[in-house]
């Protein structure tokens, strides 16, 4: 069990539990969305990206910490980058912040945009608290988990998408759908790992329901959906089927994994992680040559 010690300054502790290590990956769609749909860096742009990178990030993994505090302490991966353990002391200065830090930007964006963009801020917003609060607790509901995490990661390019006002178009959807699916993958490959402490907790999942086998093949199909749904989107966008490739070859070692080995799916997850930033860089490459007009 992680030992948990109060001497952390707060602040501290609100970093950890806003897990930096995921900063870029609710920042980055809203900033690519907006960038290559308008083509101009403006005030929506620069507040809209300082908002998905820190007080979005916080008030989702802020939540979930103080509402997860009772099974994350029993669980041996928390405490780290893999999630912050936030003491019961500090759950309502952890709230008090999430929320008094996201207000401000929420107000200035529901300013710049219409009704429109309220609706997707607005979905994106439920969809942050829906996950892990009380009464909710969408995370305890397998394959809507999924679904939830998946709108954490979406929904802000579909914002930014939105707010530039962006044509709609079959590709486009296609690019979403991809997204959708490798966010969908991503959780649920994330939560074999968990598989055991969760259903010691007395915690549903998607992988507590399907078995840790199942879930692992589920990701590898919504992984392999995503890169072929890219293929539907024109050049060099359609390149991008290519950054599934990484993630069936980091999930493939546990094809066969079984519940009693799921912790072993920790390896896998921990290289996911740093993967995705190799990922990021491939995508943003690709966004830069669309950009340029190589198409």
């Amino acid at each position: 069990m992680p030992e948990v010690t109060t001497a952390l300054p707060l602040a501290r502790r609100l970093l950890l539990a806003s897990r930096p290590v995921s900063w870029i990956n609710t920042a980055f769609p809203f900033a690519a969305a907006m960038l290559l749909t308008s083509g101009e860096i403006d005030a929506r742009l620069v507040i809209g990206t300082l908002f998905f990178l820190v007080p979005y990030n916080l008030a989702m993994y802020g939540i979930n910490d103080v509402f997860d505090y009772a099974s994350d302490v029993a669980n041996p991966r928390k405490g780290g980058v893999e999630g912050a353990l936030l003491p019961p002391a500090t759950h309502r200065a952890t709230l008090g912040w999430a929320i008094g830090l996201a207000l401000p930007f929420v107000a200035v964006l529901v300013a710049f945009g219409g009704p429109a963009s309220w609706a997707v801020l607005a979905v994106s917003l439920f969809a942050v608290v829906a996950y892990s609060a009380p009464g909710l607790r969408w995370k305890e509901v397998p394959v809507l988990d999924s679904i939830t995490s998946s709108t954490h990661f979406v929904s802000p390019a579909v914002y930014g998408l939105v707010l530039a006002g962006a044509e709609w178009t079959p590709a486009l959807v296609a690019l979403l759908a991809a997204f959708f699916c490798w966010g969908m993958a991503s959780h649920a490959f994330g939560a074999v790992q968990d598989v055991l402490p969760d259903r010691e907790g007395g915690i549903a999942s998607i992988a507590t329901a399907l078995g840790a086998r199942a879930t692992v093949r589920l990701a590898m199909a919504l992984w392999t959906a995503a890169g072929l749904l890219m293929l539907l989107t024109p050049w060099p966008a359609a390149l991008g089927a290519v950054v599934a490739l990484p993630y069936l070859v980091i999930a493939a070692p546990f094809w066969g994994v079984t519940d009693a080995t799921s912790a072993t799916a920790n390896r896998g997850w921990r290289r996911f992680l740093w993967v995705n930033y190799v990922c990021g860089c491939i995508v943003t490459l690709l966004c830069i040559a669309w950009a340029m007009g190589w198409r």
